[in-house]
């Protein structure tokens, strides 16, 4: 169990350490529920107000809130109570489960895969023809890897994974369990004789940048003709789909349950709320924003932030929402 005193935290995030306290910190914890052992965090002012009421031995506190200094507990300000926690987050974080072996017994691999050392292999997973392990990777059980795939160094990828053939994956890369990449395109068109659906082929790749985080159960399809392409940083949430040959930028964030029909293109920094969809061939430009739920259906200018469905600026669809209530209200 990690333990620390309040100076070596302080220490760590280079803050302004106001009071002391005796106690060995063990862990973090909200403001309601820390004990005397734990730290907590205040970000806002209206979380301040349970402060007076926490057992947590020490506070963040974002440089602009004021709050009480109490016996035998210590606040620490700093900057942003956001980053100090995912700094310390990191500190308490625990092991990640063992590797007994390298490359386990069980797992199958091509005689012609190029598995780097140092890579780690788990149990019943499956490494295909010419795919090429770099340095660092970290493949948990039941992690299926098909042909002529690249997995770039430091890249961890959690059980139920499967990473279809030609997929090229950069370095630092966070796959959670069961993500699909490279499955094919929704593509049908109706058949000649108008009695069913004729399926059109998928036969490009995905490519994946450095740094690139995707949740668990999410979904990149293959490009139909060339790749779908997720650029450096970029952070998929939980249960996305991300269409045929979409193209992100730099550091695109998409949130739980949203979706980019096929041949989307978002510019560096776009930022795509909850259960949000867009619309196919439309373009997201630099740093725009799409709140949750919303329904993108044209493209959208660089830093511009559209709301409703369909969507538009955010501004006047507050306006709408406003006008209906008082109209519903007369």
């Amino acid at each position: 169990m990690h333990s620390f005193t309040i100076q070596e935290i302080n220490a760590i995030l280079s803050g302004e350490l106001i009071g002391s306290t005796s106690a060995k910190i063990t862990g973090l914890n909200q403001l309601k529920d820390a004990t005397q052992n734990q730290v907590t965090f205040i970000g806002d002012k209206k979380h301040a107000k349970y402060w007076k009421d926490s057992n947590a031995c020490a506070a963040i506190v974002n440089e602009k809130i004021e709050v009480e200094v109490k016996e035998n507990q210590a606040i620490i300000k700093v900057k942003s109570a956001d980053l100090a926690m995912a700094k310390l987050l990191e500190v308490f974080s625990p092991e990640p489960p063992v590797f007994d072996s390298e490359i386990h017994p069980t797992a199958v691999i091509h005689k012609t895969a190029t598995i780097a050392k140092g890579a780690k292999i788990g149990a019943n997973s499956y490494i295909g023809k010419n795919v090429v392990i770099e340095e660092g990777v970290f493949i948990y059980p039941n992690v299926s890897i098909f042909d002529d795939s690249k997995i770039g160094a430091n890249t961890t990828i959690w059980s139920g994974t499967v990473i279809r053939e030609r997929s090229k994956i950069g370095s630092h890369c966070i796959f959670h369990n069961n993500v699909s990449i490279g499955a094919d395109g929704f593509g049908y068109r109706p058949s000649e004789d108008g009695k069913g659906l004729v399926k059109i082929p998928h036969i490009g790749n995905v490519i994946i940048g450095n740094y690139v985080e995707i949740g668990a159960n999410s979904c990149i399809d293959r490009g139909k003709f060339s790749s779908t392409i997720l650029g450096d940083g970029c952070k998929i949430d939980n249960l996305v789909q991300i269409g045929h040959n979409c193209v992100l930028g730099r550091c695109c964030i998409m949130a739980g349950s949203s979706g980019l029909a096929g041949s989307v293109t978002l510019g560096d920094g776009v930022i795509i709320g909850g259960s949000a969809s867009i619309n196919d061939h439309t373009t997201i430009h630099a740093g725009a924003k799409v709140g949750a739920g919303s329904g993108v259906v044209s493209d959208v200018p660089a830093g511009k932030t559209v709301l409703g469905y369909p969507a538009c600026d955010s501004r006047d669809m507050l306006k709408q929402w406003v006008a209906l209530r008082r109209l519903v209200n007369k």
